[in-house]
């Protein structure tokens, strides 16, 4: 299953790579949430693999929504979620910062997860239980101790401007922190918690085919996720707190939550 993921990430991926750059038909879906062209065409492939091989799971898409698979006796607990293009209005800029994510829940928990990054050509793949790689290589989280010396990622949430404490969270964070980035695709963020190259992430709004792939990724390589409040997280809910796991302590109390 896991290779059959990573195979269909990756075609899928190679969708938006050779559409980037052209003309493309760009769409609004609420007051500055795009869809584009290439969302749409990613999505119908993914979706069409799924059912050819997995004919009973269902699949909840972020341009479709949830999509029933046959039912089984006893009923079916196998569900595959998918954001086709996470990153659009980067895509839609020509700014070269997105991906394409697939995890596959069952029963409620998140057993794999795939996210492709189609510009640098990297696989990030985890299976519950089996730990986590970069073009498969193992790769863990870093292992900085300090806030101060952490570089952070956060996003900005379509509905920013309804969400008072952002503006105090952003700032508090890059005051607290060595330095804070914000490149506009989650599943993107947090497969690079997952591999090293960020130590934390926070982000309010956020739906399950932003977070499922990469939560998983990120336990695999030994970090941490949870909500703001350090409960286990619920991909179906949308406060997100990831780190390495050292310094999730740190960005709660900043967070007001610890």
């Amino acid at each position: 299953m896991l290779n059959f993921a990573i195979q269909t990430a990756r075609d899928a991926g190679r969708i938006l790579a050779d559409r980037m750059g052209r003309a493309l038909q760009v769409s609004n879906k609420g007051d500055i949430d795009l869809v584009t062209e290439a969302d749409l065409a990613s999505e119908k492939l993914i979706i069409e693999r799924i059912k050819s091989h997995y004919p009973r799971h269902a699949i909840l898409a972020e341009e479709s929504g949830a999509t029933d698979g046959v039912e089984l006796a006893g009923g079916n607990d196998w569900k595959w979620i998918v954001d086709p293009l996470d990153g659009t209005t980067n895509y839609a800029h020509g700014y070269p910062c997105f991906c394409v994510s697939i995890a596959v829940e069952r029963a409620g928990a998140v057993e794999m997860g795939v996210v492709y990054d189609p510009t640098r050509d990297e696989v990030f793949a985890a299976e519950r239980g089996q730990g986590a790689t970069l073009n498969e290589r193992p790769m863990r989280v870093s292992s900085v101790e300090e806030l101060n010396s952490a570089m952070l990622c956060t996003g900005f949430p379509y509905n920013v401007r309804e969400r008072p404490h952002f503006e105090r969270d952003f700032a508090n964070f890059t005051m607290e922190a060595q330095a804070v980035r914000r490149d506009g695709s989650a599943a993107l963020d947090l497969a690079y918690i997952a591999c090293g190259r960020f130590d934390g992430f926070w982000e309010d709004g956020l739906k399950a085919w932003d977070t499922a792939a990469g939560v998983l990724l990120i336990e695999e390589a030994g970090g941490l996720v949870t909500n703001f409040g350090g409960d286990p997280l619920d991909i179906y809910t949308p406060k997100v707190l990831a780190s390495n796991g050292l310094i999730h302590s740190a960005m709660m109390r900043v967070l007001g939550t610890n």
